[in-house]
C-alpha cells in the first residue's frame, strides 16, 4: 500500500493506473488485495481531510517539508484512525511506527508516533464526546 501511495504522490500518477500496474507485479491472495485497494482508495478519496489533519497536528511542519515516505505512512494511519472505526487506532499507530522503522529515516518512527498520538487523543476524545451527547 505504501508503494502505491508513494507512486501516486511522487509520480503524480492517477490512483487507478498505479493500482492496476501494482497488481500486475505483486500476486497476493484476493482478500489482501481487496483490503489494500479499499484502504488505498479511501486514502486517495479523503486526501484533503487527511492532509488537513497532518497540517493541523504536525506542529511547525509544512506538509511539503515532510518526506514522502513519512507523509504517506501518516496518511495511511490517519485514514484508519479517522475513517475506519473497524481498525483499532492503537493498531493503526503501531503498524505505522513499524513501517516507519523499516522504510523511514532514523527519526521517522518518533515523528510519526508524535503526530498520530496527538490525532488519536484529540479526535477520539472529540468522537466520544459527540456520542455521549
Amino acid at each position: 500500500m505504501l508503494q502505491v501511495l508513494f507512486q501516486v504522490d511522487v509520480g503524480n500518477t492517477p490512483f487507478e493506473e498505479v493500482a492496476k500496474n501494482f497488481w500486475k507485479i505483486w500476486k497476493v491472495p484476493q482478500d489482501i488485495r481487496d483490503f489494500t485497494l479499499d484502504i488505498s482508495k479511501g486514502i486517495v478519496e479523503n486526501i484533503v481531510s487527511i492532509d488537513e489533519a497532518i497540517t493541523k497536528y504536525a506542529q511547525n511542519w509544512d506538509i511539503r517539508r515532510i518526506n514522502n515516505i513519512d507523509r504517506n505512512i501518516l496518511r495511511m494511519a490517519i485514514y484508519e484512525i479517522l475513517f475506519r472505526p473497524d481498525i483499532p487506532y492503537k493498531v493503526a499507530i503501531n503498524e505505522a511506527i513499524e513501517i516507519a522503522k523499516k522504510y523511514g529515516t532514523i527519526d521517522s518512527s518518533k515523528f510519526i508516533n508524535g503526530i498520530l498520538d496527538r490525532i488519536a487523543k484529540k479526535e477520539i476524545k472529540t468522537s466520544v464526546a459527540k456520542k455521549e451527547k
